[in-house]
């Protein structure tokens, strides 16, 4: 007879077995929707890459991602982490894709694959190594041997590690799809490759169906995509795709929530209403796959973001934020749509949506096969609500906006009403002194790197050298130094301070040095990268040492050809004289070059080495400087960031690890943001800014997974001058929670039933709060009214109509308990104003 600890342990070992038999199945398709084990699935997903938040982090998003109602968990691989040197692999720490996979299906969770291994992102060069650029006759995503045997070997490897650990759905593991090259069929992209671009498109398919992974595989942008692969979409919106054959099913792979930041721009973001609704449009004409680009977007730590000019943060104003915390409304009105959503999904895969437009801005479909029924009514005006009989009901459509009703007759949600809370995320700062949160900084120390070359690797060669091919991207920076001897009647020297050094660049950033002093700096942009400058120089007879510094930020990652797009300096570069007109033109004289610092060549970073000095005055706001502090981390657990204020750019560095470029220097625009946006109307990544004037990044997560209590190390290098006694640590919280409904909102979905119409109109709307914490209570209400408020979370105001009795009401309901529900009601609230329709605006505290 086994024990009882036998018995235990056996219970364990078959729990593990049968959350891995789950998703043993067949996956298939037709033209409606993936079908696994021959029943068709409408599918949501959400994009999280795994090396763009740590492994501690992992578990976390996931269980969030599947409270938020999602199904499947999407990722690019990246090849350019998993084999920076030829055939030499890491798969660690935060690349440990294989334990990211398990992961996901541990939580029950579906997972799709995007090796590419061309992944665009926003990522360094596309996800491709650098070494991929210098193999002899390689051209790069068209039909060229070199480029094919290394894809294909790449791709080989990812498909044979997943096989091995069974991660296919064909062997019982989570992933149910893969996808083979990416946003190739764009216009601007596939074109400009002539006649060996089809050809590469097919080989590129055949190849990846010759893997025999047992699930299909999808190409995305591709409407040459080639059976039986499917072709699918990426975009702010998705309802007017139309798939490339009727064979396969409408499948979205990047409904993009927000944007990426680019250094010197502001900050974007998508409101939460033009989401939903683009999504329901999606699913109400036809789609059943659709995945969030990002679901949570995270960190481009160390030098992986691309572009150029992309931002360490990649927030992207996704449903979880860079650190992983829930940003509400966004993420709870997704999760209320997804429920509405998988309300019609019997109906919805039982048959293809009868379309019926009722007005040029009204549409409606229905799916309906015997008993199954449900509809979808959108207007698509901007700015007039409508008012709408069908199926033989009369409904209220706000404008842009999709009501969704499960049964034909009921709505159960509409995108533009929103029924979650809100919350207010912000920063607090604590103090880089020793305080009663136990952070503080110091042991300042300093290392001055040397201008001009100082490396035993550097080397002489005529003429201006392009600086990608020169240093392969192992570093960020390149020194291009010269001697020019002048004589005493030198043309140039009678001209004085009139002197200009004039010098062009294919970019990023520049800075000149002149005889050992900054003489002046240029820098790009993410909408152009190429740097000129023209600064005026003093120069002294005899020697004049030119140093310029030439520095790249990210590596292009989208475009035809973009791996051949150059950076550096490609000239001229002259010293002309604006008095007498006499140029000397020093292009094409022996320069001498450095590839990377002084202070990369030592190691720097990790924090070691016998050079660094403590100095009575710390050296601050100085160009070229390695500062070094010890520190211990912040009480508590809340994610962690680093706010950079005083500092100019650089990179940072904690406990050797790099939490990527800094560059609050950069500030965005002045113009072109706005206090509110309004979600009516198409949506495009410059139609909501905000942060304008002010850095673009000025906050940078620190894992906390990366520190220990005390004695952890900061290391900075600081490029253009900075005081770094100015940094101090911020904890990201949750200040506030609201909510916001109206008389008109629909019953909480999780209330919604079909068959009980008489209960679903004496609940009505309901306001509800609760804490974001399991430990947490309601402590205090900021603020109530019920009547007429306006506002947001955070800066609601009371309108002319208001009760006097919601305080009082809202308090009793509400303080102490970790959730509370109102109906928002005259019952309740009594009637302020009749014949108004009426709101109730909440604000709360929770501890």
């Amino acid at each position: 007879m086994m024990s009882f600890a036998g018995m235990l342990v056996f219970g364990v070992i078959l729990l593990n077995c049968l959350v891995m038999m789950s998703f043993a199945g067949n996956v298939t398709y037709d033209h409606r929707a993936l079908m696994i084990d021959g029943r068709r699935r409408v599918l949501i997903s959400g994009s999280i890459h795994y090396p763009r938040s740590t492994p501690d982090m992992w578990p976390d998003l996931i269980q969030k991602s599947k409270d938020g109602g999602l199904d499947v968990i999407e990722t690019y691989v990246f090849w350019n982490i998993h084999e920076s040197v030829r055939n030499q692999y890491d798969f660690e720490g935060r690349k440990d894709l294989i334990n990211f996979v398990k992961l996901v299906g541990k939580a029950g969770l579906y997972v799709h694959v995007r090796i590419g291994p061309y992944v665009c992102a926003e990522w360094n060069y596309g996800g491709f190594p650098l070494w991929l650029h210098f193999i002899p006759g390689i051209e790069f995503r068209t039909d060229n041997e070199p480029f094919k045997a290394e894809m294909k070997r790449f791709t080989a490897k990812i498909v044979n590690m997943l096989k091995q650990e069974s991660l296919y759905a064909s062997q019982g593991g989570p992933v149910i799809l893969s996808q083979i090259e990416n946003e190739y069929g764009n216009s601007d992209i596939e074109p400009h490759y002539g006649a060996r671009a089809k050809p590469y498109v097919n080989w590129a398919a055949s190849m990846a169906t010759s893997l025999d992974t047992g699930v299909p595989w999808v190409m995305c942008q591709q409407p040459d995509a080639p059976p039986p692969t499917i072709n699918t979409c990426n975009g702010f919106y998705g309802d007017q795709f139309k798939q490339n054959s009727d064979k396969t099913p409408k499948m979205w792979t990047e409904d993009w929530t927000g944007w990426f930041l680019s250094f010197g721009g502001a900050v974007p973001y998508r409101p939460v209403e033009d989401i939903a609704f683009a999504v329901a449009r999606f699913f109400q004409r036809g789609g059943t796959f659709q995945n969030y680009y990002m679901y949570h977007g995270g960190t481009n730590f160390g030098r992986t973001s691309g572009g150029p000019f992309i931002a360490t943060s990649y927030d992207y104003d996704a449903p979880l934020d860079e650190y992983g915390l829930i940003r509400q409304p966004k993420w709870g009105h997704l999760k209320d749509l997804h429920k509405a959503i998988k309300l019609c999904e019997p109906a919805m895969v039982a048959t293809d949506p009868t379309i019926t437009s009722l007005s040029s801005t009204i549409e409606a479909s229905v799916y309906k096969s015997g008993s199954q029924c449900a509809a979808f009514l959108a207007n698509i005006a901007r700015e007039s609500d409508a008012t709408v009989s069908f199926m033989g009901n009369t409904y209220r459509l706000p404008p842009w906006s999709v009501s969704i009703i499960p049964d034909c007759k009921n709505v159960a949600f509409n995108t533009a009403k929103i029924n979650s809370v809100s919350n207010v995320l912000t920063f607090v700062t604590q103090s880089t002194e020793a305080d009663a949160s136990g952070a503080s900084m110091s042991g300042w120390t300093s290392v001055n790197e040397p201008v001009g070359i100082s490396s035993d690797n550097a080397f002489k060669k005529k003429g201006l050298m392009e600086q990608i091919n020169t240093t392969a991207d192992k570093s960020d920076y390149l020194w291009y130094s010269l001697s020019v001897d002048l004589k005493n009647d030198d043309p140039l020297l009678q001209d004085g301070s009139a002197t200009v050094l004039h010098v062009e660049s294919l970019g990023h950033v520049l800075h000149a040095f002149i005889n050992g002093k900054l003489s002046g700096s240029g820098k790009g942009n993410n909408g152009n990268s190429k740097v000129t400058i023209e600064v005026p120089v003093t120069l002294v007879p005899g020697e004049n040492k030119i140093d310029l510094l030439s520095v790249t930020v990210g590596l292009q990652n989208y475009g035809a050809f973009f791996d051949l797009r150059g950076a550096g300096i490609t000239g001229p570069v002259q010293l002309k004289g604006s008095k007498n007109g006499s140029t000397i033109d020093l292009s094409s004289k022996q320069w001498t070059y450095q590839v990377g610092l002084k202070g990369e060549e030592l190691g720097l970073s990790n924090g070691g080495s016998s050079l660094w000095k403590s100095q009575s005055a710390l050296p601050t706001n100085q160009p070229l400087v390695w500062y070094k502090a010890n520190f211990d981390a912040p009480a508590g657990d809340t994610p962690l960031s680093m706010d950079f204020t005083g500092m100019g750019k650089g990179e940072a560095w904690v406990n050797g690890q790099s939490i990527g470029r800094f560059w609050p220097a950069y500030t965005a625009p002045n113009n072109g943001c706005t206090d509110s946006c309004n979600y009516r109307g198409p949506y495009d990544s410059k139609k909501c800014l905000k942060n304008c004037g002010k850095p673009s990044q000025l906050l940078y997560h620190v894992p906390r997974s990366w520190l220990k209590s005390s004695g952890n190390v900061l290391v900075l290098f600081e490029e253009t001058g900075g005081d770094p006694t100015k940094l101090s640590f911020a904890t990201r919280e949750i200040q506030s929670v609201c909510s916001h409904v109206s008389e008109t909102h629909t019953l909480p979905i999780d209330m919604w039933k079909n068959s009980v119409d008489d209960a679903r109109r004496k609940t009505g709307p309901t306001l509800s709060l609760e804490c974001p914490h399991p430990n947490q209570v309601i402590s205090s209400i900021k603020f109530a009214s019920f009547g007429t408020p306006h506002g947001k979370c955070g800066s609601f105001n009371h309108g002319r109509c208001r009760s006097n009795d919601a305080i009082s009401v809202v308090k009793k309901a509400c303080i102490g308990s970790k959730s509370c529900s109102l109906g928002v009601s005259v019952n309740v609230f009594g009637d302020p104003c009749k014949g108004v329709t009426k709101s109730l605006a909440v604000e709360a505290s929770c501890t």
